[in-house]
């Protein structure tokens, strides 16, 4: 059975990109396997909570993932 597991980071994807994923990734597979592999094909969305991403020692937040963090200075005016 043809298995993806995506992690993503909670709030950052709506259901219907989660949906657009499955069907994708879906149809990658078949490429790769044939149509017979549609039927057992699982794709897994799991979202990860915020704060909950690392890349080089550095936690990632949603704000960071998104470009809506907030400088210092766009928090004093």
């Amino acid at each position: 059975m043809p298995f993806a597991n995506l992690k993503v980071p909670a709030g950052l994807v709506d259901a219907a990109q989660k949906q657009q994923f499955i069907h994708t990734i879906t149809e990658m597979y078949v490429a790769a396997f044939g149509e017979d592999a549609r039927a057992t094909t699982m794709v897994l969305v799991d979202e990860v909570p915020d704060g909950g991403w690392g890349i080089g020692d550095h936690v990632l937040t949603l704000a960071e993932l998104t470009g809506s963090e907030l400088t210092g200075s766009e928090l004093t005016g």
